[in-house]
């Protein structure tokens, strides 16, 4: 696995939290927000999946008999 370094900035407030959850997982800080990056990276990409495959062959036709009854 190739590594990159990337500078991040963050809010004293956030950055204490993760590092105080860093330390109950027993964990370095660097490699804690390594995992939440990817975690969040899995969920968008699972999510965008998902909506993408719901949206195959969907119609403006159906969209707008959809938004028709819907309640006002």
């Amino acid at each position: 696995m190739s590594k990159s370094t990337y500078p991040l900035k963050l809010p004293f407030s956030t950055k204490e939290s993760a590092q105080r959850l860093a330390k109950e997982d027993g964990v370095s800080l660097n490699q804690w927000i390594a995992v939440a990056v990817a975690e969040k990276v899995g969920v968008v990409e699972t999510a965008a999946g998902f909506f993408k495959s719901r949206a195959k062959g969907a119609t403006e036709k159906g969209l707008m008999i959809f938004l028709r009854r819907a309640p006002k």
